[in-house]
């Protein structure tokens, strides 16, 4: 009976750790990260998600592919490559700023995958100048250094004839 009351004891124990480790990765502040599955890229700043949701990336600005009443424009398509290439088919988090959907209904959001910072490579490789809509400025001062540097630099969209 003791070896009975002292297995319960244990596997209570047990139970009771689980539960609050649980708990604690749970509702630990920065510990949940979800992350999405990109679908599609539509151009060179906005992707589309597994789920359904479009993300027009936070900050920053590409040359238009898509847009129904402009052409194609000058570098838009290679800013497009290289946002394929950075993200197509990966799995990525979101975080949003200030402002969580713009007009249009799309997501807002800073991207990341494989510990890459989306909208902050595309600056600092010249596929993306700043863009600036308040009040979503969290990297704002980052972006225009990284844009600062490229164009110096003279990469990608600043170094095209």
């Amino acid at each position: 009976m003791k070896k009975m009351k002292r297995v319960h004891i244990k596997t209570l124990l047990l139970f009771l750790f689980v539960a609050f480790f649980t708990a604690f990765l749970l509702h630990h502040p920065g510990q949940k990260e979800e992350l999405y599955l990109v679908k599609r890229v539509i151009d060179g700043d906005t992707i589309l998600l597994a789920n359904g949701e479009r993300v027009r990336y936070i900050g920053i600005n590409t040359p238009e592919t898509k847009h129904p009443y402009k052409p194609v424009e000058r570098f838009g398509e290679e800013a497009s490559q290289y946002n394929k290439k950075l993200v197509s088919g990966k799995w990525v988090k979101l975080e949003f700023d200030a402002q969580r959907k713009d007009r249009y209904g799309r997501l807002l959001a800073y991207v990341y995958t494989d510990g890459l910072f989306i909208n902050a490579k595309l600056v600092e490789d010249g596929y993306a100048q700043v863009y600036t809509v308040p009040p979503n400025v969290k990297y704002q001062e980052e972006f225009l250094r990284l844009q600062l540097k490229a164009r110096k630099e003279r990469r990608g969209l600043w170094g095209a004839p």
